[in-house]
């Protein structure tokens, strides 16, 4: 409860800064669904990144995370036939505690972050319990449900399809079968149809990595910026003196290195469909650099942007960061959220979508907002999403 009290003071102070707007819904665009190509209509469950929120959350009601300034997404999304919900995991923790949150909702259950994990990180194993109030009315192999996770929901719903997939052998070993959560069991892939990330952090952010490397020309905060990274940091990093492990926070997973071990130990089941949807909302320099494009991104993301656009460095496990990073969103470096290093992946071909495999779409100009409706940079997105989920509903089982 503690957790989600945190998103809704950052929506409170986003308001009072004037970061967010609230608008009505808006009128329909001109795309609409098509039923004659759908061969499924499974349901949608969307999952927010840091510091987000979701239809269990209150500030839900009034400032949706889906849709912010462009108008309530999933509403929209429900009265085009589609069946969406959304989400509220931990705003702070890390991708597998948020995996097993998500899970507990999808299934109405106890969360349970696994004997094993619990007592090496430090906190509880079991969380809030979902009994009775199910994200979804039925989730199996036959109702099965199309994930999109924005930001750090990418690594979310990535984990969880992991652990859908093979379990957790580590928790196996120390809890006895008939305490072990069904997350840590697997052979539940076939439970998930697509997975669609947003802006995702796949291989982590050079936003935390500043201190590996050089940044040139860089702009100054302004004012804004410097109070929302301190909000940030506050709400996403480990908090001293909790007896919690500083490697259980998204903080964390969001270094490149430690993106980059998550990404090996995490299984890619070949049964489902993957899309990446990337974004850049930067410019290219006469030098190779890139800076912000201030008439579509967040004046606060702007000075993030600017020294990622001028960064270049080697982390300390080794990792180059090089000029290919430098294009960026604001918070998030664009090759990054392309598909996670290791993995397969094609350029989206809407003739041969391949199962098993990233199908990585055009790079969209937006900033790191712009995926959800935007805050004061306003992007109507409803019929991206229709066009999307037209494609998902066409395709084989």
């Amino acid at each position: 409860m503690i957790k989600r009290l945190i998103g809704l003071i950052l929506a409170i102070i986003a308001l009072a800064l004037g970061f967010v707007q609230v608008r009505p819904f808006i009128s329909q665009p001109e795309t609409k669904s098509d039923e004659t190509c759908w061969k499924t209509n499974y349901r949608y469950v969307f999952v927010h990144g840091l510091s987000g929120w979701g239809s269990y959350d209150a500030q839900n009601l009034f400032m949706p995370y889906w849709g912010m300034a462009g108008g309530d997404l999933t509403r929209y999304l429900n009265h085009n036939g589609f069946d969406c919900y959304a989400a509220s995991v931990s705003p702070t923790d890390s991708a597998w505690d948020r995996a097993c949150e998500l899970y507990a909702q999808l299934t109405g259950t106890k969360v349970d972050y696994g004997r094993a994990h619990s007592e090496k990180m430090g906190h509880s194993r079991y969380g809030d319990d979902f009994t009775g109030k199910a994200l979804v009315p039925a989730w199996n192999e036959t109702d099965k449900i199309n994930l999109l996770g924005h930001s750090f929901g990418g690594a979310t719903v990535r984990v969880m399809v992991s652990l859908l997939e093979t379990g957790s052998a580590e928790e196996q070993a120390v809890t006895d079968e008939s305490e072990l959560s069904g997350l840590f069991t697997g052979g539940k892939s076939d439970w998930v149809f697509s997975v669609t990330t947003l802006a995702a952090p796949h291989n982590g952010t050079s936003a935390y990595s500043m201190d590996d490397g050089k940044v040139v020309g860089a702009a100054e905060e302004s004012k804004s910026s410097k109070v929302l990274s301190k909000i940030m940091s506050l709400a996403t990093g480990a908090k001293k003196d909790d007896g919690r492990s500083g490697t259980d926070y998204a903080s964390y997973d969001m270094y490149i290195d430690n993106a980059i071990s998550l990404n090996k130990n995490l299984e890619l089941p070949t049964n489902i469909y993957y899309f990446s949807i990337p974004c850049s909302a930067t410019i290219k320099n006469d030098d190779g650099t890139y800076s912000p494009n201030t008439e579509i991104m967040e004046g606060v993301y702007t000075a993030s942007s600017e020294k990622m656009g001028h960064f270049i460095g080697t982390t300390k496990g080794g990792f180059s960061i090089d000029e290919s990073w430098q294009e960026n969103d604001g918070l998030v470096n664009t090759i990054s959220e392309k598909f996670p290093i290791g993995q397969p992946h094609v350029d989206y071909d809407e003739t041969n979508i391949q199962k098993g495999t990233w199908n990585v779409m055009p790079v969209y100009k937006g900033d790191h907002m712009s995926l959800q409706g935007g805050m004061t940079k306003r992007n109507d997105m409803r019929g991206k999403y229709v066009e999307l989920f037209n494609v998902i509903n066409s395709l084989e089982k």
